[in-house]
């Protein structure tokens, strides 16, 4: 609570008292409705919960104030103040759409907000801030080894008034959503300057439902279909859309990327240390109310083994992330470079490790459906290899060290 200012640390309290009243004693009802029938449609309160949060200010609390700085859109946090925001969201994950904080609808907002036009702002920008839309973003594909982007093949080409657009892409999250109605898509633009392979690239818009759109399957994340967001595979058949659509201009791609990616990173680390820090807490429960070989698990030398390792974990990897958020405060996501790439290999790490160790003390009934370990699990391994694998984050790294 240090970190914020008097006005941020009320709100912080706010947010606190939210989640006690009204995020942790629904939990049971969403687990109930995404397990049932009806799991592709929105949660039946959310909406209801979303007014809630609104009226307390709770909302679009992600957008930093850098972005916003007459605070027209958000609640004038630093990207550092929201960190603490976002850890709480991800101890419960169906919570941040609660604050309209999802992904990847927030990166999708921040770069209406920093390179969208008038038009673009009004179309999209405005009904995705009030929440009564969703949408995805489709850069990643089948095909290619697509943790180098400029393996990316789906093209863009001029047509009399637009762009049409051939390609296939994959987990595209949030597209299987009844409510998503954009699309922002990663493509290629034939470049006349052929000597820099970075200025290929281009982002456009393109709405759900124009002609030659469409969803060929849903994907499985270790087989959980993580509805109602879901992720999906789509094919873009001569899609056509007008050049209104193209965000900044032909050949920006690569630099729209960096909009969203910094920022982006730090949202996923911090909740993945939320994952943590509540499988944390349910390893203490868990170790507190079983016996084994005539004591408590709690009292067995290994268990507290494993609690010590967790808990030093789980803070050195806040640290690493609350610096990462003040350099990118301080100057942007150069500025931020290398911080970003650590805290992207080092949280999902430990979120991944003291998942595992919670998973070990519940015994059978950790990688059932009775406890929520198995999908916390699924979500910190798969963030290995989501927004850039590991292994691209640790050449950066490494280069930004030499």
């Amino acid at each position: 609570k240090n970190l914020l200012t008097d006005a941020h640390a009320k709100l912080y309290q706010d947010f606190l008292n939210f989640f006690v009243e009204h995020i942790y004693p629904n939990e049971h009802l969403y687990v109930e409705h995404v397990n049932g029938p009806n799991r592709w449609q929105p949660f039946p309160i959310l909406d209801k919960l979303k007014d809630l949060a609104r009226a307390k200010g709770l909302w679009n609390l992600f957008i930093p104030l850098e972005s916003d700085p007459n605070q027209q859109y958000g609640a004038g946090l630093t990207n550092l103040e929201y960190t603490l925001f976002a850890e709480t969201m991800g101890r419960s994950p169906w919570s941040s759409e609660v604050f309209n904080c999802n992904a990847p609808d927030t990166g999708n907002m921040e770069v209406l907000i920093k390179v969208g036009s008038a038009d673009q702002k009004k179309k999209w920008l405005e009904p995705l801030l009030n929440g009564s839309i969703r949408s995805c973003y489709a850069m990643t594909e089948p095909a290619v080894a697509s943790s180098d982007a400029l393996n990316i093949q789906t093209s863009i080409l001029p047509s009399p008034g637009g762009y049409t657009i051939n390609g296939r892409k994959w987990w595209t999250s949030g597209a299987m959503d009844s409510r998503c109605r954009l699309i922002i898509l990663m493509g290629k633009i034939p470049s006349k300057n052929k000597d820099s392979r970075h200025k290929e690239h281009s982002m456009i818009l393109v709405p759900m439902d124009t002609p030659g759109v469409k969803i060929l399957r849903h994907l499985t994340v270790f087989g959980y279909d993580d509805a109602p967001h879901g992720h999906a595979e789509i094919s873009f058949e001569n899609v056509f859309v007008p050049s209104s659509n193209l965000l900044l201009g032909e050949g920006r791609g690569f630099e729209i990327s960096q909009v969203r990616l910094g920022p982006g990173r730090i949202h996923h680390s911090m909740r993945s240390l939320g994952l943590a820090e509540r499988s944390l807490e349910l390893l203490i429960a868990r170790a507190s109310s079983r016996v084994a070989f005539g004591k408590k698990l709690l009292e067995q030398g290994t268990i507290l083994e494993d609690i010590a390792r967790s808990r030093c974990e789980i803070d050195q990897a806040r640290l690493l992330t609350l610096k990462a958020a003040k350099l990118l405060d301080e100057g942007g996501s150069r500025n931020a470079r290398k911080e970003i790439a650590m805290i992207k290999v080092v949280a999902p790490e430990v979120a991944c490790r003291v998942i595992d160790r919670a998973v070990q003390v519940h015994g059978a009934a950790g990688v059932s459906q009775d406890f929520p370990l198995a999908h916390f699990w699924a979500g910190a391994r798969t963030l290995k290899l989501a927004d850039g694998p590991d292994q691209v984050h640790r050449v950066t790294i490494a280069t930004q060290e030499i």
